[in-house]
């Protein structure tokens, strides 16, 4: 008994730190976050009504709630953002997903360097990289300087400061957030699976629709939700590719923030979307539960 009592007070600490992690920098910033939704703007410091008068008590409000189902802006905003987040996902998995396979059935050596060189673009600053792009794409850039050289166009393309270039560097900052789940789901796939299916008479389409894409799916999954949470509440992208007109929620809570001074319609939508953020996360635990209880 006296052995196994360190046992579990280590076990129990193990466990409880991630715990503790989320707590303190998770939960309590969105409690914070969600408490000051219910307030009221006002011109001091904190730009909100107090959490509890001494002469009113507790003061709580859902008038910023009720303005984001009035004001078209908001709804235009997070309907944007969830079109933008789910085709550039989409188009992430398309090019991510023959990227993975082709890195997971390399041999050892090459396996290596071409993991290398999808991790390769973290050692570079992503705003560094963001502004790359808007060299490339901008009108005297490298892309239409290269079309008008082949005589494929008369004047530079507009491409820079368009939903193109939006989901140009959406795409290009996040696929290798895809690519690796998608390479350790891929990695474990055992070959004689797919050689069974084939001497059984499976054409190499059959083979993959029946065989491979069933044992990819969490990797799918994981990787569909690393590309589509932070690509829906992405601020710099937008910003810089898109222009002043592009309207992502990022963008629109970074002006409720810091230029408008709203601080509890901010807080109001930023709750909303992390209560629309949780709608993938649940799905998520769902499958990886089911794909648990299958193995077993």
């Amino acid at each position: 008994m006296n052995a196994a009592r360190p046992e579990r007070l280590w076990r129990r600490t193990v466990i409880g730190i991630p715990y503790f992690w989320l707590l303190a920098f998770f939960l309590a910033p969105f409690a914070i976050v969600l408490r000051i939704s219910f307030s009221d703007p006002i011109i001091a410091q904190p730009p909100f009504t107090p959490f509890c008068d001494p002469a009113q008590g507790l003061y709580l409000t859902a008038d910023n709630y009720r303005f984001l189902t009035e004001d078209d802006l908001y709804w235009v905003s997070y309907l944007k953002s969830i079109r933008i987040a789910a085709v550039s996902t989409l188009l992430c998995l398309l090019i991510g997903y023959p990227m993975a396979y082709g890195i997971a059935r390399a041999r050892g050596a090459w396996r290596n360097i071409l993991l290398l060189l999808v991790i390769l673009p973290f050692w570079t600053s992503f705003l560094l990289r963001v502004y790359a792009w808007m060299g490339m794409l901008s009108g005297h850039g490298v892309l239409n300087q290269a079309l008008l050289g082949m005589g494929l166009i008369e004047q530079p393309l507009k491409i820079l400061y368009t939903d193109f270039a939006v989901y140009l560097g959406i795409v290009y900052s996040y696929l290798p957030f895809m690519i690796l789940p998608l390479y350790a789901t891929l990695e474990r796939l055992d070959g004689d699976l797919l050689d069974a299916a084939a001497d059984l008479g499976g054409r190499p389409r059959q083979v993959f629709f029946d065989v491979t894409l069933p044992v990819s799916l969490p990797g799918v999954v994981a990787g569909g939700l690393l590309v589509f949470i932070p690509a829906l509440g992405e601020f710099v992208i937008p910003a810089l590719l898109g222009g002043l007109d592009t309207m992502m929620i990022g963008k629109t809570l970074y002006d409720e923030f810091f230029i408008n001074r709203d601080w509890p319609l901010a807080s109001a939508v930023a709750t909303v979307l992390v209560l629309i953020l949780l709608v993938p996360i649940m799905l998520f635990q769902r499958i990886s539960q089911a794909d648990a209880g299958a193995r077993r």
